[in-house]
C-alpha cells in the first residue's frame, strides 16, 4: 500500500521535485555541469561487456567500496559507481580506480530510473549500506538483475523507526537476493525487517587500504612542526571546533608550543570556523601550521594529517551522535580517541577498546586529560599507536570473505558471452 502510494506520488510530483533539485543546486548541493545525470541522462557511454553497478550514498560508502571495485576490475569486469552528493563525486574523481565510471544516481522518479537503466543495462547491482530508494530497487528487479546489499547497515534506532512501516521496508529488502550486513547485529536487524538471506562475512570499511597522501607535502610539514607536540581533531562537526579550541587552550599551560590540527568533516565550513575561532589559520588560504590552531579545510587530505599527527580524536562523538570511522587513523598507526556517541560503529568500538587500540573519552575535560597523558609519555604513546596498527591489520581480511560470498554471481558474469 505505502509502496504503491510512494510510486504514484514520485511520478505526479515531478514539477515539485524539479523545484527542490534546483534549490539544492543553488545551495551547491548539486553539480550544475552534471545535473542531467540526476534525471537519468548518462554523460558517458556504456562500455562493452559485463557491467557491475555499485551504489554508495556519499563519501563513506563510496570509500568502503573502493577495494571491491579494484577486485572487480581485476577480473576484467566493467564497473559503474553511483553516489548522490557533490562531495562524493569530487572524492571519487581523485580516488576511483582507472577504468571505473562515476555517475550521479538518478533521483527516484520512475521515468528517470528507467532512462538510467535503459542506458547502463547492469548485469549485477551491489548496493551499499541503507540508501534504499523504492523505485530504483523495483525497476532493478523488474529487469531480473541480481541485486545484493553489501555493507548493509540498520542501527537499533533505525530498526525502531522501520517497525512503524513493516510492509514498506520488507518490500524493499525483499528485492535483494542477498543481504550482507556490516556486523552480525546489522544482519540480524535486516533479517528482522524482512530480508531473506542475511549474513555477515566482514566489514569492508576494515578492508580499505590506508588513506593516500602527498609524500612530499608530508615531509615538508614534518620539517615545519619538528619538535612540537601535536594532535588532530578529525572529521569535526559544528560545535566541536570550539570544544577542541578550549581543550587546546587548557593544554597550553603544559605544552606551550602545542599545535592542534582540526580537519572539519565538511571543508566548506572553513570560513565559518575561522569566524568562530579568530586565532586559527586556514589551510585553504595557503596558511602554514606556524600558529597554535590550524584548520585543514581542504579536500582529501585526511591521510596526510593522520600520518602527521600521532594522536587523533575522531569527531561527531562528543556533541553529535554517530561518530566517524576510527579504523582510518588506526590503519595509519595513530593513537585513537573518540567520545561516547559512536553508535555508527557498535561492533568496532568494543573491539578496539578491548584490544587497547583506542580510548574513549566522556567529556571535554577527559579529552584534555587523555591528550595530555599521551603527549607527555612517549612510551605510552608508542604502545597506543602500536596497538591501533596491530588491531587494524588483524581486521583487514573482510574483502576476501565478501568476494568469496559473491563468487556465484561473479562466476556467472565471467561465463557470460
Amino acid at each position: 500500500m505505502i509502496h504503491g502510494l510512494y510510486r504514484v506520488v514520485s511520478h505526479v510530483l515531478g514539477p515539485a521535485i524539479s523545484v527542490y533539485l534546483n534549490r539544492r543546486m543553488a545551495k551547491g548541493k548539486e553539480d550544475p555541469a552534471r545535473f542531467p545525470e540526476r534525471m537519468g541522462i548518462a554523460s558517458q557511454a556504456r562500455p562493452e561487456g559485463a557491467l557491475v553497478w555499485l551504489h554508495g550514498a556519499s563519501v563513506g560508502e563510496c570509500l568502503s567500496l573502493l577495494p571491491l571495485i579494484e577486485r572487480l576490475l581485476d577480473r576484467g569486469l566493467k564497473v559503474l559507481l553511483t553516489s548522490g552528493t557533490v562531495t562524493s563525486a569530487q572524492m571519487m574523481a581523485q580516488r576511483l580506480p582507472v577504468g571505473a565510471i562515476h555517475q550521479f544516481v538518478p533521483v527516484d522518479r520512475p521515468a528517470w530510473v528507467r532512462r538510467f537503466l535503459d542506458h547502463w543495462r547492469p548485469d549485477l547491482v551491489l548496493w551499499a549500506e541503507s540508501d534504499f530508494w523504492p523505485n530504483i530497487l523495483t525497476e532493478i528487479k523488474k529487469r531480473q538483475v541480481p541485486l545484493i546489499l553489501v555493507q548493509g547497515r540498520v542501527s537499533p534506532r533505525s530498526l525502531e523507526g522501520w517497525k512503524k512501516a513493516p510492509g514498506f521496508i520488507a518490500t524493499m529488502l525483499g528485492r535483494f537476493d542477498l543481504c550482507l550486513g556490516q556486523t552480525p547485529g546489522d544482519a540480524d536487524r535486516l533479517r528482522h525487517l524482512g530480508g531473506g538471506d542475511c549474513r555477515c562475512v566482514g566489514n569492508l570499511k576494515q578492508a580499505v587500504p590506508p588513506l593516500p597522501c602527498d609524500q612530499a607535502e608530508l615531509e615538508r610539514l614534518r620539517a615545519m612542526v619538528a619538535g612540537r607536540p601535536l594532535w588532530l581533531a578529525a572529521s569535526t562537526h559544528a560545535g566541536e571546533e570550539a570544544l577542541v579550541a578550549r581543550v587546546h587552550a587548557a593544554l597550553l599551560d603544559r605544552f606551550p608550543d602545542l599545535l592542534t590540527v582540526i580537519v572539519p568533516r565538511h571543508p566548506h565550513r572553513g570560513p565559518e570556523i575561522a569566524a568562530e575561532l579568530p586565532d586559527c589559520r586556514l589551510r585553504s588560504t595557503g596558511a602554514m601550521p606556524d600558529g597554535g590552531l590550524y584548520v585543514a579545510d581542504t579536500m582529501g587530505e585526511l591521510g596526510l594529517f593522520f600520518r602527521l599527527c600521532p594522536v587523533v580524536f575522531m569527531g561527531k562523538s562528543l556533541l553529535a551522535e554517530g561518530g566517524q570511522n576510527p579504523f582510518e587513523p588506526a590503519r595509519l598507526g595513530a593513537a585513537v580517541l573518540f567520545g561516547p556517541r559512536m553508535s555508527n560503529f557498535p561492533d568496532m568500538v568494543p573491539s578496539m577498546l578491548a584490544a587497547g587500540a583506542a580510548q574513549q573519552v566522556g567529556s571535554p575535560e577527559d579529552l584534555h586529560h587523555q591528550v595530555a597523558r599521551l603527549l607527555a609519555d612517549p612510551g605510552l604513546l608508542a604502545e597506543s599507536r602500536a596497538n591501533a596498527l596491530a588491531w587494524s591489520e588483524a581486521e583487514a581480511g573482510a574483502l576476501d570473505a565478501v568476494m568469496q560470498t559473491l563468487s556465484p554471481w561473479l562466476e556467472a558474469l565471467d561465463a557470460s558471452p
